[in-house]
């Protein structure tokens, strides 16, 4: 079954960069969009972003839009998160997760059935 390792977390300060990756168990660039999706304590489960299979475009939610940005490595199976001007509010638990391809992916949890672990991004002076 395909899992995702996510890592490059850790503590940065405000306006600090950080940059995630997810490690895929197998190929996914042939059947699966990747999305980017964080959870802080006591808040629902937010899309950060995502990239699509068929055709690469890429999407990011409101709050992260022109600080964040996704790409994919498909020689190495990973996508990454660059994560740039990072605000405490940015502080959460980031999974990346996949769904089957299509002309566009989604922000929203529902239709991603396969998830990493987490990593831990904690902004803070």
């Amino acid at each position: 079954q395909l899992q995702f390792v996510e890592s490059g977390g850790g503590l940065v300060q405000p306006g600090g960069s950080l940059r995630l990756s997810c490690a895929a168990s197998e190929s996914t660039s042939d059947y699966y969009d990747i999305g980017w999706f964080r959870q802080a304590p006591g808040k629902e489960r937010e899309g950060v972003s995502c990239i699509t299979s068929m055709n690469g475009l890429t999407y990011y939610g409101d709050s992260v839009r022109g600080r964040f940005t996704i790409s994919r490595d498909n020689a190495k199976n990973t996508v990454y998160l660059q994560m740039n001007s990072l605000k405490p509010e940015d502080t959460a638990v980031y999974y990346c997760a996949a769904r089957s391809r299509d002309y566009s992916c989604s922000l929203t949890p529902f239709p991603y059935h396969y998830w990493g672990q987490g990593t831990q991004v904690t902004v803070s002076s």
